[in-house]
């Protein structure tokens, strides 16, 4: 029997925090891209990650850089 194991990425925790912090919830942020809340679900739950679009997108949403959303610098930019 396999055990499955949550799989997050720094990406998945700055997607979470900053959607939290902007009152969002799962279902607007989709709206807004054009996406399934379950798209925003696997974002934030399993690793998943964005197109390099979507990323652009999300940057512009938040107003933070790409970089600030992969992981890179852990200043908002």
């Amino acid at each position: 029997m396999r055990i499955k194991r949550k799989r997050t990425t720094l990406f998945s925790e700055r997607i979470k925090e900053l959607r939290i912090e902007h009152n969002i919830s799962q279902q607007e942020l989709a709206k807004k891209l054009s996406f399934n809340r379950s798209a925003i679900s696997e974002w934030e739950n399993r690793g998943k990650e964005p197109s390099f679009i979507t990323l652009c997108d999300l940057a512009k949403i938040f107003d933070v850089s790409i970089d600030y959303l992969l992981g890179y610098p852990d200043i908002i930019q």
